[in-house]
């Protein structure tokens, strides 16, 4: 296999993307992920981040596919596959698990949304042959390990899954929020965990076309981050993942944010302490600028104990005991969400009235400098605390991953940021007059004893929803020839054997110690602009 790389390393590293989205200004404050991308002659990409802090390396494998491409009548088949991936492969026949607990690795899991299926893992730099052998082995050779008794096992983990969330106070409002915010015919209609009716109807012919379909290298994303270098990775993943079928040329659902131009709202009974309010707004999908201005719009109307709808509702008022309003964005659309829990006793119809009233006076002046200032420092601190992880949720691998998933260019939350920083009020209160001021749907839960009311009420607020019909049409995939390369791996003997663990090194401590006598020590570690200061008493 090593003969192949000196004539396939240069057709292999591209050079990071800028978005149109941004220029080239690094944004105040924001690190920048170095990263060596490439891409496989299967049409795989593997990127790459260098972070040599911790002798570990961040595994995460996304999947361009998810409840979005779902066919009618198959709802929530995108998260019963995923289940399906940990049940073993044709060369693994044992939980997907198994070996990775072994070797101690963390931050391991499976996670399928509207727009995406993705699976991670962080190993020890010396289980990451074993982490990339078990990774490809279910994308190269899953099918023949799947039959009808993992098929129903799976199932009913699902349908468990969807009772037990479903069975939670609030559990059901997600699924209406998402039937109203979005037409009958728009991808986004429905939830990632499906209905139970489709669950059942699923048959194992749709697990093996899903696969066929979805799961090939030239939909896939592999990022690697932590202890390895663009050398080591190309030839480990290009070994392991190499001789991978690319796939079906695939046709993706274009962006749609199907704007609401009028209000409207439903009443849904059940078993709940208390009424909740919630408000959707639609909005432009993760890539519009629009998207991140809304999501400042959002942090002053409700983001906190310091948003407007916080000091009137539950402060000044005293009508709610919380209220919550962010931004879900999403790949096609985003939605625009307010959440408040309205107070024992209080007239829902007032909390209604003052959230409009805020709302007003928003869209007239708001939000303020210092308002604007908070929100986007808040959203700085939460990204770069987010990426002092290599791995697991919202560490280096996943936004590198997403960037390079959604809209081609790894660093793609840079250009996030640029806009952030070049916002201004004016330019935050426009983008909330685009949205804000128009159609929404409002959903009030009331508490309700009375289960088979409840129920009747849950399935009468699903059926009937209007179809649109300017859905936009599938955008093919550009027409490339990928091609799988021959391998050296032998999978007849199992993944690769973990047979040592790399040693721990600790930074050095520097010690000094203060007049009145405090001792002082400091870990010097320069990966990301944050500092953890501790100060501890010898008492109890």
């Amino acid at each position: 296999m090593k003969a192949l790389f000196p004539m396939l390393l240069a057709a292999l590293l591209l050079a990071g993307a800028t978005s149109a989205r941004g220029g080239t200004t690094q944004p105040a404050g924001v690190p920048r992920l170095h990263y060596t991308r490439m891409l496989l002659p299967n049409g795989l990409t593997l990127i790459v981040h260098e972070d040599h802090k911790a002798p570990v390396v961040a595994v995460s494998v996304w999947y361009h596919v998810g409840s979005k491409n779902e066919p009618a009548a198959r709802s929530g088949f995108a998260h019963l596959f995923e289940h399906l991936m940990f049940q073993g492969s044709e060369h693994h026949r044992d939980e997907y698990f198994r070996p990775f607990e072994l070797a101690g690795a963390t931050d391991q899991n499976g996670t399928t949304w509207l727009d995406r299926t993705n699976y991670f893992q962080t190993v020890p730099s010396t289980a990451l042959d074993m982490a990339l052998w078990m990774e490809s082995d279910r994308m190269g050779h899953l099918l023949g390990a799947i039959g009808q008794a993992q098929l129903d096992e799976q199932r009913g983990v699902v349908q468990n899954e969807k009772r037990q969330g479903e069975n939670q106070p609030y559990g059901r409002v997600f699924t209406l929020l998402q039937a109203h915010a979005f037409p009958a015919n728009h991808p986004y209609h429905h939830t990632t965990i499906g209905s139970m009716t489709d669950l059942n109807a699923a048959a194992l012919d749709d697990v093996k076309n899903w696969f066929r379909e979805y799961y090939g290298a030239a939909n896939a994303t592999v990022v690697l981050a932590g202890d390895i270098t663009p050398a080591q990775a190309r030839e480990k993943v290009l070994r392991y993942f190499g001789d991978i079928g690319p796939g079906p040329r695939l046709n993706r659902p274009r962006p749609w944010t199907a704007a609401r131009t009028i209000s409207t709202r439903a009443v849904f009974p059940d078993k709940v302490p208390q009424v909740r309010i919630y408000r959707e707004w639609n909005a432009p999908g993760l890539a519009d600028a629009d998207a991140t201005l809304l999501d400042l719009a959002s942090t002053g109307l409700g983001g906190g104990k310091t948003s407007r709808l916080y000091q009137r509702l539950v402060y000044r008022d005293q009508l709610a005991d919380s209220v919550s309003m962010g931004v879900m964005p999403f790949e096609l659309a985003s939605m625009v969400l307010l959440q408040v829990s309205v107070r024992q006793g209080a007239d829902p119809a007032k909390v209604e009235a003052a959230i409009d009233d805020e709302l007003r006076t928003f869209l007239a002046d708001g939000p303020s400098r210092d308002e604007l200032d908070r929100a986007r420092t808040g959203a700085r601190a939460d990204f770069i605390r987010g990426i002092e992880k290599v791995g697991g949720f919202g560490g280096q691998a996943t936004v590198l991953a997403e960037g390079q998933v959604y809209r081609g260019n790894p660093l793609a939350y840079l250009d996030d940021f640029r806009v952030m920083q070049a916002a201004t009020p004016h330019s935050v209160r426009a983008a909330a007059r685009r949205w804000l001021a128009r159609g929404d749907f409002t959903l009030r839960v009331q508490p309700d004893d009375d289960v088979t009311a409840s129920d009747a009420a849950y399935a009468a607020l699903q059926t009937g929803l209007p179809t649109h019909a300017a859905a936009p049409a599938l955008k093919p995939d550009a027409p490339v020839r990928w091609r799988s390369v021959a391998s050296d791996v032998d999978r007849s003997h199992g993944a690769p054997a973990v047979g040592r663990f790399p040693d721990l090194r600790f930074p050095a401590l520097a010690h000094a110690r203060l007049r009145n006598g405090i001792p002082v020590l400091l870990a010097r570690r320069g990966a990301v602009p944050v500092v953890n200061i501790e100060l501890m008493f010898d008492g109890g």
